[in-house]
């Protein structure tokens, strides 16, 4: 069966969904446009404070009249069991939304994006009744033991680029754990969160706990970070708003905050990567993945002196064999940049990493496509100086500087970076030198052999440095939406 469909037959959600039902609310209209032909998919509004305020209130509603942080963990679990079921039921239609509201392909979002967000609200479901306490040494007539207890309602900021998958990462833990959410949308690609927010209703969550609002950065999202009834902040974007949304937390009264921020992640191929057809493959991909648009994308090369002129051959043979086209045809292979403004950053980005003294070795230009969508050529550069802008910027889109080198040492010295610190790669069929990079290179993920998140949950996924702090996934994420509270008993 064909994945392909036509875009201008699909309903698209209106509104922000709180307590369990759209509600439409005044407010400055946002045009939406599908990336692939910039034609608008349906306006959303800023909810701003308001919008915030109701879902808010709808959350504490149904956290009290639910008893959802106290009720028995199996029974929240079978609830988030069925908004899995729901999502599987309901993935053609959220696949397509994702396809057409954001850059990631109609061969990845229905079979890929939409099941894998089922598998996160079930992976944490399995969380509910395994969230425990320790008890602590202490003398023979007293008790000391430790428990983990929901804040209450977490807020969560999700980006634009994989908006399904990340926003799972957030709400699927934080209901697990007993919390309601306040969830903003990126004014890019609000649709298919709206989708997931009306799955959640059908399959019997009581509605307030999960309320997804549209708006702005500097309104809506404000409003979440800044609001008092709001015990803990998840954030997944730029390093800058992160840095931003820190400030906010502490100047409106201390939360916590979890930042998965920018990166500029390196891959580095030793001089025995393996076959070497496959490590090329697997480089091209990696940089040319959602057009680029992957905070972990590993945009620095850095390459053996030996192998680095096949291994570029090979890659440049690649990049030729790419099929642009619109995110609903299942035959598109290379993604549209999200927006026009995004081209134009990129592209700016890439100019001037040239000004400064880089060559460009292919790309660096707009790629002609089949419909209106806003291609950028993937790019590669070479002799990017570690004070040119190319180095300590990240370009979010299809852009790789390469570097070449002598012995490992100098490899682990060049894929340090002074800001950023969220992922890297070795491809190396020496185990030695794999430890050897992953232990020493800065970063909060290493990849052996690869580059990038398989659909796997169970590591725990966050950045070093300027790449944030806390952790999505894995154990890690669902305790970072619990609180531990210490009990000390004296027997009397």
């Amino acid at each position: 069966m064909s994945l392909s469909f036509n875009p201008d037959t699909v309903a698209v959600p209106r509104g922000h969904h709180i307590g369990g039902k759209f509600v439409e609310l005044p407010g400055e209209e946002i045009t939406v446009l599908r990336p692939s032909d910039e034609k608008p998919m349906g306006p959303i509004t800023d909810g701003g404070a308001a919008a915030v305020e109701m879902a808010v209130a709808a959350a504490q509603s149904a956290l009290k009249s639910s008893g959802w942080a106290a009720m028995n963990p199996r029974e929240r679990a079978k609830i988030l069991f069925r908004f899995a079921e729901r999502i599987e039921a309901r993935a053609e239609y959220l696949g397509q939304l994702e396809a057409m509201g954001s850059s990631r392909l109609v061969s990845g979002t229905i079979t890929g994006d939409a099941v894998r967000t089922a598998s996160v609200v079930r992976y944490f479901a399995e969380y509910c009744d395994k969230l425990e306490g320790i008890v602590t040494a202490t003398k023979g007539d007293t008790l000391s033991y430790t428990r983990r207890q929901p804040y209450g309602i977490a807020g969560a900021i999700v980006p634009w680029n994989f908006p399904m998958i990340t926003a799972a990462w957030k709400f699927a833990p934080a209901l697990a754990a007993g919390n309601a959410v306040v969830m903003k949308t990126s004014e890019l690609t609000p649709h298919s969160l709206l989708a997931l927010a009306e799955c959640a209703a059908e399959a019997g969550l009581p509605g307030g706990l999960f309320n997804v609002l549209n708006g702005w950065g500097h309104t809506t999202g404000a409003a979440i970070v800044s609001h008092p009834a709001i015990g803990i902040i998840s954030f997944t974007g730029s390093t800058r708003t992160g840095a931003a949304i820190m400030s906010l937390a502490a100047n409106s009264g201390i939360k916590p905050v979890v930042l998965e921020l920018g990166g500029k992640s390196p891959q580095i191929v030793t001089r025995d990567p393996g076959e070497m057809d496959a490590v090329a493959t697997r480089v091209a991909n990696n940089f040319m993945v959602n057009a680029g648009q992957v905070c972990t994308l590993p945009s620095r090369l850095i390459v053996q002196k030996s192998v680095a002129d096949e291994l570029l051959d090979r890659v440049l043979a690649k990049t030729r064999t790419i099929r642009p086209g619109p995110t609903w045809d299942e035959t598109t292979t290379f993604a549209p940049v999200i927006s026009a403004r995004q081209f134009d950053r990129i592209d700016a980005l890439v100019q001037e990493t040239v000004k400064q003294g880089a060559s460009v070795l292919t790309g660096g230009t707009r790629l002609e496509g089949p419909n209106a969508g806003n291609f950028y050529a993937p790019t590669i550069l070479t002799d990017v100086a570690h004070d040119n802008i190319g180095f300590t910027e990240e370009f979010f889109g299809p852009v790789m500087n390469v570097t070449t080198y002598d012995d490992l040492e100098e490899a682990i010295a060049e894929a340090q970076h002074p800001v950023y610190g969220l992922s890297a790669s070795v491809h190396t069929q020496d185990l030695k030198v794999a430890m050897k990079v992953a232990d020493a290179v800065e970063a909060g993920m290493v990849w052996v052999n690869q580059h990038g998140r398989d659909p796997e949950f169970t590591y725990a996924a966050g950045g070093w440095k300027g790449s944030g702090f806390g952790k999505d996934m894995g154990r890690a994420g669902i305790e970072e939406f619990t609180r531990q509270k210490a009990v000390w008993i004296n027997y009397l």
